[in-house]
C-alpha cells in the first residue's frame, strides 16, 4: 500500500482488471444429506454476501476516481488538489473492502469443514434408523423369526457408530464454529479499523479547503497546502503499516487434545450416555457387541480432515 507513492489518481489505467468472482450454478444441493442442509443454505448466502462486498469495493473504487477527475474539471487549483488527494484515500477505503471480502471467504472456508461433516455423519444415523424400521416391521410379522437376533446385533453396531459419529461432528462443529468466527469478527474490526484512520486523515484533507464565501471580483488567496495535502497522505499510508490487531483473543480448548479422527486424545470424565436397546441380547452379549462395536469405530472413523475436504470444500 503506497498512499503516499500514488499522490493521484488521474491518468492511470486500472491495472487491477476486472475481478470475477467464481460461481457456479449446480445441482450439488439437491440430494444432499438433511443434516447439513441449514448450513449449506448459509455458506451458499454468505457467498453472495462476499461478492456483494467485493462488488462495492469497485464500485466505491471508481466513485474515487470519478471524484479526482471532477474536481480537475472545475479549474479550482484548491478544489482540484483537495478532491484529487482525498479520491486517494477513499480509493483505499475501498480497498479495505476488498480485503473484507478475503478474510470473510476465509472464514466461509472453516464452516464447510463443518458442513462436509455434518454430510458425512448422515449414513450413520440413516443406517441406524433403517435397522430400527426392519426390526419394528419383524417383530410384527415373525416375532419369532431366529433374524431378529442377527438384526439386534447390526443395531448395536450402528449405535455405537452412531455415538462416535455425533461426539465427531460436536467436536469439529464447536471447534470450527470458534475458528470461523474468530476470523470473521476480526476481518470486522480490522476493516473498521483501518477506514477509521483513512476517513480521520480525509477529514483532516478536507479542512485545507477554505471555503471562505467571495463577493464578485474578489480574487480568492493563492492555494497553498499541497505540501500539507501530501503530507497527511503520508500520515495515512503510515498509519495503515502501524496498524496492528487490538482483538480480544478467541481461545480454543481442543489445541493437541483433538485428535486426526475428531476424537479427544485424553482421558475425559465418565458422562452419563444412554445405553442402546438391545432388546433380544443378553446383557453380556449387548456389552460385548457395543465394547467391539465402538473400538472399531473409533479406530476407523472416517471424518473429514482439512486434506479430505479441499475438493469438497469447492461447492458453494
Amino acid at each position: 500500500m503506497n498512499i503516499g507513492r500514488k499522490g493521484s489518481l488521474r491518468h492511470k489505467q486500472n491495472d487491477s482488471g476486472n475481478k470475477h468472482r467464481f460461481a457456479m450454478s449446480s445441482l450439488r444441493g439437491v440430494g444432499q444429506p438433511e443434516l447439513s442442509k441449514k448450513l449449506r443454505t448459509l455458506i451458499k448466502t454468505q457467498n453472495h454476501a462476499i461478492g456483494a462486498f467485493e462488488q462495492a469495493g469497485k464500485e466505491s473504487q471508481s466513485i474515487a476516481s470519478q471524484l479526482s477527475e471532477w474536481g480537475e474539471s472545475t479549474e479550482d487549483e484548491a478544489l482540484s488538489d483537495v478532491s484529487d488527494k482525498l479520491g486517494v484515500l477513499l480509493a483505499e477505503i475501498a480497498e479495505q473492502e476488498d480485503l473484507y471480502a478475503q478474510n470473510l471467504e476465509d472464514s466461509r472456508g472453516v464452516l464447510k469443514q463443518i458442513r462436509n461433516t455434518e454430510a458425512s455423519v448422515q449414513p450413520t444415523r440413516t443406517q441406524k434408523q433403517k435397522i430400527q424400521d426392519e426390526i419394528q416391521k419383524l417383530k410384527y410379522k415373525e416375532p419369532e423369526s431366529t433374524k431378529l437376533v442377527t438384526l439386534e446385533q447390526e443395531l448395536v453396531r450402528a449405535e455405537a457408530q452412531s455415538l462416535v459419529a455425533d461426539a465427531q461432528l460436536t467436536n469439529i462443529t464447536r471447534q470450527k464454529f470458534k475458528e470461523a468466527y474468530d476470523l470473521h469478527t476480526a476481518a470486522v474490526i480490522e476493516r473498521a479499523e483501518k477506514q477509521i484512520l483513512l476517513a480521520q486523515q480525509a477529514r483532516r484533507l478536507i479542512n485545507l479547503l477554505d471555503d471562505t464565501p467571495t463577493v464578485p471580483g474578489e480574487e480568492r488567496p493563492a492555494y497553498a497546502h499541497a505540501e500539507e495535502g501530501r503530507d497527511i497522505l503520508n500520515d495515512a499510508e503510515a498509519a495503515l503499516r502501524g496498524w496492528s490487531p487490538s482483538v480480544e483473543p478467541v481461545h480454543s480448548a481442543s489445541a493437541g487434545k483433538l485428535g486426526s479422527n475428531a476424537m479427544a486424545t485424553q482421558s475425559l470424565p465418565d458422562r452419563t450416555t444412554t445405553a442402546p436397546q438391545t432388546e433380544g441380547l443378553s446383557d453380556a452379549q449387548r456389552v460385548e457387541a457395543l465394547e467391539r462395536a465402538q473400538e472399531e469405530t473409533t479406530t476407523t472413523a472416517d471424518v473429514p480432515t482439512p486434506a479430505k475436504t479441499e475438493n469438497a470444500a469447492l461447492a458453494s
